[in-house]
């Protein structure tokens, strides 16, 4: 019996493989239904090949891996895809740009490869899009229920002020410092003024926010005392 099936199985696929004729004798050729399922043929003879989960192929490529991203390829009336292979919340396929599974995060997206995701944040008040794997301005992506800027919180409560920081010249600092309440040795910042980070500055300095940066305690009267008591231990 289970000789039997194995035989029906090799003809099946072998029947596959026969109903696909190379148009020419060598090169790589889609497949008439599904957009990442696709031909090798060699002297006349196919084997069918898939690319890797998320990717399509796009036979116009002129490179030897014809596999790209879908929003790169036209894949017309070949809407069939392999079964996903996503590996978390965040890489629904193994390969690919994906928005974050949060629907009010409009502006975070993981970039999957082979399975590993990496956190990504679009510039200012883009919103990502997966149509077009770009980050584009929020009347463009048409998402809906996208929450403001401020979607993280530190452990101590912070995040990033919804109001969009400028310099002297009017310019938008993209990644804008905010002074710790407490720490005169610490701060905050900002990343693409929506991602909350905590910063240190380094042994003997301070934060001065009026020039955005670790400073002199002698610059920061409110903080000039503050490595006081390490000063005196050591003098001891």
């Amino acid at each position: 019996m289970l000789k039997s099936i194995v035989l029906i199985a090799v003809f099946a696929v072998a029947a596959t493989h026969a109903q696909f004729k190379c148009p020419k004798n060598r090169g790589q050729f889609e497949h008439p239904e599904q957009c990442d399922k696709y031909y090798v043929c060699d002297e006349g003879v196919a084997t069918e090949k898939i690319c890797p989960d998320g990717l399509v192929f796009d036979q116009t490529i002129r490179l030897a891996n014809k596999c790209d991203q879908p929003f790169n390829v036209d894949c017309g009336d070949r809407l069939e895809l392999q079964e996903p292979q996503g590996t978390s919340d965040y890489c629904p396929r193994k390969n690919g740009f994906f928005s974050h599974p949060d629907p009010a995060i409009c502006n975070v997206f993981y970039s999957c490869i082979n399975g590993e995701e990496l956190e990504m944040s679009c510039t200012g008040n883009l919103h990502f899009d997966e149509k077009s794997g770009t980050c584009v301005w929020p009347d463009v992506a048409a998402r809906t229920g996208c929450a403001t800027n401020a979607y993280k919180k530190l452990s101590d409560g912070f995040e990033c002020p919804k109001e969009v920081r400028h310099d002297k010249n009017g310019l938008t600092i993209l990644h804008p410092n905010y002074p710790h309440p407490t720490d005169c040795s610490r701060f905050y910042y900002c990343l693409n003024g929506i991602e909350p980070r905590q910063g240190q500055c380094d042994a003997g300095l301070v934060y001065n926010e009026d020039i955005q940066r670790c400073d002199n305690p002698d610059n920061v009267p409110e903080c000039k005392d503050w490595y006081k008591d390490e000063d005196d231990k050591k003098s001891n």
